[in-house]
């Protein structure tokens, strides 16, 4: 398996939003913050680093889009 994002505990405050926009399951809360749930599914789409108001989530890996 490839890299997952990483999840900053101190910072997530639990909102969930991650949670909803991943469509291959990856995330779940556990209490108040939220956990990665290893998945081949995964495809590094990066769109819950980019929904995190709390700025808990990296991705450690960049898309680049060559035109």
């Amino acid at each position: 398996m490839g890299e997952f994002p990483v999840i900053n505990k101190k910072k997530c405050n639990g909102c969930g939003l991650c949670v909803d926009i991943c469509t291959c399951h990856g995330l779940i809360m556990v209490g108040s913050v939220v956990e990665i749930v290893p998945t081949v599914e995964c495809d590094w789409c990066t769109k819950c680093e980019a929904i995190c108001p709390a700025g808990a989530i990296s991705c450690s890996y960049e898309i680049i889009i060559e035109g």
